[in-house]
């Protein structure tokens, strides 16, 4: 009998298979949360969906910072889109995440809410970080 080895992976072919996995995994990432903050998120505070507008009535500042932040979060989401936006996209959305969370857990005394913004506010920091190369080619420029 043969045996057939499998190719040795030299040093120059592991860390590029790793990036190409980092890379894919980001995109994943990037299209699923661009497409949550886009359509879940931000077009309901826009139309005036009745739980966005009950939210931030509770919070008494007014449709003015309902459509604010409705336009912040859809731009975040197109941002997390464009690959040289995608680093000031993502620590952008990072600080808006924190932000409500903050807010579900004082504002509207719901602090039980206020992990999944957590959470995808270390998500966001760590794309942001990811894609750091971008934005500095952009500010360099």
């Amino acid at each position: 009998m043969t045996a057939i080895a499998a190719p040795a992976q030299t040093a120059a072919t592991a860390p590029a298979a790793t990036g190409k996995t980092r890379n894919r995994v980001l995109w994943t990432l990037q299209i699923v949360l661009a497409l949550f903050f886009i359509i879940a998120s931000g077009l309901p505070k826009l139309v005036g969906q009745s739980d966005a507008v009950h939210a931030f009535d509770t919070i008494g500042w007014g449709d003015w910072f309902r459509y604010f932040t409705g336009v912040v979060e859809i731009s975040g989401g197109i941002g997390l889109l464009v690959p040289r936006l995608t680093a000031p996209a993502a620590a952008g959305l990072s600080i808006t995440t924190v932000l409500a969370a903050a807010t579900q857990a004082f504002l509207l005394d719901a602090p039980a809410l206020a992990p999944f913004p957590l959470v995808l506010a270390v998500v966001f920091a760590w794309i942001a970080y990811e894609r750091r190369a971008d934005f500095t080619s952009l500010v360099k420029r």
